[in-house]
């Protein structure tokens, strides 16, 4: 399995409103906590170590770890 980089959410849109309002609320140390929480989530989702470091790497070079 390789990373995705294009454009590959469904509802791209809807996400974004998803996850802002995930953060409503929070004090800037509970939004750090969520991000973290989320992150974990999703790489265990990925499960993939290979994709996992593709995906530290992407999002180590600015404007390349977001589709």
């Amino acid at each position: 399995m390789t990373l995705i980089t294009t454009p590959h959410i469904e509802s791209p849109d809807d996400f974004y409103e998803s996850l802002i309002e995930a953060h409503q609320g929070l004090s800037a140390e509970e939004s750090h906590a969520f991000n973290a929480r989320l992150v974990l989530v999703l790489a265990n989702h990925i499960g993939s170590l290979a994709v996992l470091r593709e995906a530290l790497a992407a999002a180590a070079r600015p404007n390349e770890g977001t589709p």
